[in-house]
């Protein structure tokens, strides 16, 4: 916030989010500290760039008064994201009951004998926000590749242990022959076979203990 004695000016700064061909606003919020009338007027550097509605006003005694900066669209991003436009804030203490239609040049010409307070301003671009980065499908950022599960939501040890085993055996094999790779095919479904026939036979051998505990 920027303090005069006539007004305070917030922000201190004239902040736009900066994007390509698009009209992007701020506002200005002047607060009257005195009791008095006071008359403000914006300009700018670069007045083809900007439009300030309104650009000249009243602050009545202890009030608040907004101000719109409208930037018009651009074309292209100026190197680094640095702007150079400036902007001046006079204010100066007015006969009550002045309105916005009475104010002249003349009010703000300090050679008049006018006490006129000005506020410097500069113009802040704010780089557009990064878009999110994307997240492989099948796996959720920060997390592990997900194990073999089964229908009904459960790990599978027996295939997990298969799985993993296999996925061990196959990089040692990178290095083997192409019988001694082939050997190790044979290994490997040799122990799938093994470990669906045990899965099999556990899953009878509960199927018979419920028959049982039935029958019972």
């Amino acid at each position: 916030m920027s303090r005069g004695d006539l007004l305070s000016i917030h922000p201190s700064e004239l902040k736009f989010p900066f994007a390509l061909r698009k009209q992007i606003s701020c506002s200005l919020q002047l607060s009257n500290k005195t009791d008095n009338y006071v008359a403000f007027k914006v300009k700018t550097t670069n007045p083809k760039k900007y439009c300030v509605r309104p650009n000249a006003g009243v602050v009545l005694p202890r009030s608040t008064s907004d101000v719109i900066v409208t930037m018009q669209a651009q074309k292209e991003a100026p190197p680094d994201m640095n702007c150079r436009d400036k902007f001046l804030l006079q204010s100066v203490k007015v006969n009550d009951g002045i309105t916005a239609k009475d104010i002249t040049s003349e009010l703000f010409n300090k050679e008049a004998g006018h006490v006129v307070e000005e506020c410097k301003l500069k113009v802040v671009y704010l780089s557009p926000p990064q878009p999110p980065s994307p997240v492989h499908e099948g796996s959720e950022e920060g997390s592990s590749p997900r194990g073999p599960v089964s229908d009904n939501g459960h790990v599978n040890a027996a295939e997990f242990s298969t799985a993993a085993k296999a996925f061990n055996e196959q990089l040692e094999a990178q290095d083997l022959s192409p019988e001694q790779t082939r050997t190790h095919i044979t290994k490997l479904t040799e122990e799938k076979k093994s470990a669906l026939q045990q899965c099999n036979k556990i899953r009878h051998e509960l199927v018979r203990g419920i028959d049982c505990g039935l029958i019972a």
